[in-house]
Parts: structure tokens; C-alpha cells; sequence
């Protein structure tokens, strides 16, 4: 669901009319088309502009490279376009497609080098950041020699996202408002769960708990039965061991019948409230906490709303 509401989201952002020399892509699902700015202010918590081709030769280019499938091969024509057409303002929506192609393969390495690319081509836009950042902070293992600088990418772009939600999120005229915020707030679920990630890996678990907290309340409409394991797994860390099984119980009330995420909340749940019955009486120290069931990069990734189109 994640990716569906990003690859909805890049699409969307970037749909246009022909020009003279505007652009007009086919919009994938779920996300916001962009409409021309023509005297139009901007929304309120977004910004609407047509993205202009410089020629039709440019239009035409961007437009059979947006029209395939292949991930692959969209990538190798977003390249090609970028190569003839360097400061082309559509160069972002092909690395976005390409990105959300790869997204729906599973293929994280490729999400995160497209990504980049849609970042350089507009470094302001939140759906990039937000994809790569959550790429990097899932996929990111202790063992990694770079594990240092990817998560300070991850933490770089998550914050990018939520500073420019406003500023650099596109947003059609005549979008429903209510789809715009459930698309913010899905952005910044996801945002505030990455900085969590980023946080735990840290061993900074007062901060992760933070985080994860904000991205619960951005996710109020919506509860992610992941996100609630994750705060758990966090307070328990903290030795918080109460408020790390109310959030182990909500982890397994959100979560469906026979997934991943259901049976690491019910491992929680399970140790936790073994815990709690065996400690000391009260005003005496609590016995340690054994290690969680699961590393907070192996727990599954939260879904998503839908977001506006």
C-alpha cells in the first residue's frame, strides 16, 4: 500500500497539459494530478504548477519514456531524457516512475538509486524523500560498512519531507482537500517512522519512541499495527515495561489474521505480559528485560492511505 500511494503520488504530481509546450502524463493511481498555475494562488499546504516542456521534441521524448512499464527500461529512458534534456523540469517524474516501478518489484536497491536521481531533479519534492528515506532505514543492516552514512541519508531526507510537506508537495487546484491531508499525513507517518528506524539502529530509544509516538498520530485514521510493535519493542528498551504492552496489545489488534507483523506482536505481547506478572513487588527494581523478538529493521513495513488524485 505504501507503494501504491507513492507511485499514485509521483504520477499524479506531475500530470500537465500539452502547450503549446505543457505536459500532460497518464496520472498512476492514488495520487494528485498537477494542474497549470495560470493565476491560480496555491493550495493551502501545497503548490500547483504545470510542468513545462520546452518543445514538442521534449514533450514527446518525456512522454514514450513515461509510457513503459519495464522498470528497467524506464530507467534507461529517464537517463536518456535527462542526458539530451539536462535542466528539463520532467526529469523528476520519470525517476519517480521508475522508482515506484521498483518499488512494486520489491527491488529496495533500485527504489533508493531512481529515488536519488528524482531528488537531484527536484530536491524539494516530499515523495522521493520520503520513499528513499524509508528504503534506506529498512534496508540498512548493522553489517553494512556504509551503515553510518545511510542512515544519516535516511534521517537527512525523512526531515527534508516533513520541512518542505508544505512547499514542496504538489498539489492539483481542484484537489479534495481531505485526500490532500491524508496524503500529508501519510507522508509524514511514514517520515516520523523512519526517523524512528533511524533511531533504534542508534540505540537512541528515547528518541525513537518520539518519533514512533508522532507517527501514531499521524496515522490516527489509519493505525498501523507495525508502527504500535515498533513503540513497544522501543519502550521496552526503556524499560517502560506497562506502556510497552498497551502498545503490543494495539500492535496485535491492528494487525490481520496469520502476518508477520501479528505474530512478532503476539511474541511481545506474550513476553511482556510474562514480565510484568514476574516482577518484584512495587518500589522494587524491575528484572532486565530480554531482548526483543525482532530487530527493528526486520519488522515489516507500515501501510499507508490512500492518497488524493
Amino acid at each position: 500500500m505504501v507503494v501504491a500511494l507513492l507511485a499514485a503520488m509521483a504520477a499524479a504530481q506531475t500530470s500537465g497539459q500539452a502547450p503549446a509546450q505543457s505536459t500532460a502524463p497518464p496520472a498512476q493511481s492514488g495520487a494528485p494530478n498537477q494542474t497549470p498555475n495560470s493565476a491560480q494562488a496555491p493550495p493551502a499546504g501545497g503548490r500547483h504548477r504545470v510542468l513545462q516542456a520546452r518543445s514538442q521534441e521534449e514533450l514527446k521524448a518525456y512522454q514514450d519514456a513515461f509510457a513503459k512499464t519495464n522498470p528497467a527500461q524506464l530507467e534507461a529512458a529517464a537517463n536518456d531524457f535527462a542526458a539530451k534534456y539536462p535542466t528539463s523540469e520532467l526529469r523528476a517524474s520519470l525517476y519517480m516512475r521508475a522508482m515506484n516501478l521498483y518499488a512494486q518489484s520489491n527491488n529496495t536497491d533500485k527504489v533508493i538509486d531512481t529515488g536519488r536521481q528524482a531528488i537531484v531533479a527536484d530536491s524539494m519534492n516530499p515523495v522521493p524523500l520520503v520513499q528513499v528515506a524509508s528504503a534506506l532505514a529498512e534496508s540498512t543492516r548493522d553489517t553494512d560498512l556504509d551503515r553510518e552514512q545511510r542512515l544519516a541519508e535516511a534521517a537527512k531526507d525523512a526531515h527534508a519531507a516533513i520541512d518542505n510537506l508544505d512547499t514542496g508537495l504538489l498539489v492539483p487546484a481542484n484537489a479534495d482537500p481531505a485526500r490532500v491531508e491524508g496524503a500529508k499525513h501519510s507522508i509524514l507517518t511514514m517520515a516520523y517512522d523512519t526517523l524512528g528506524m533511524v533511531d533504534m539502529n542508534k540505540n537512541d530509544y528515547a528518541a525513537a519512541e518520539q518519533n514512533l509516538q508522532k507517527a501514531i498520530d499521524q496515522s490516527k485514521g489509519n493505525p498501523e499495527a507495525v508502527l504500535y510493535l515498533r513503540l513497544s519493542v522501543a519502550q521496552d528498551k526503556l524499560k517502560q515495561y506497562p506502556q510497552a504492552l498497551d502498545s503490543a496489545n494495539k500492535a496485535v489488534q491492528y494487525s490481520k489474521d496469520g502476518t508477520a507483523a501479528q505474530n512478532l506482536a503476539k511474541q511481545q505481547q506474550a513476553r511482556l505480559q510474562k514480565l510484568i506478572s514476574a516482577q518484584a513487588p512495587a518500589g522494587s527494581a524491575a528484572p532486565p528485560s530480554p531482548a526483543p523478538s525482532a530487530q527493528p529493521s526486520q519488522l515489516p513495513a507500515p501501510t499507508s492511505p490512500s492518497a488524493p488524485h
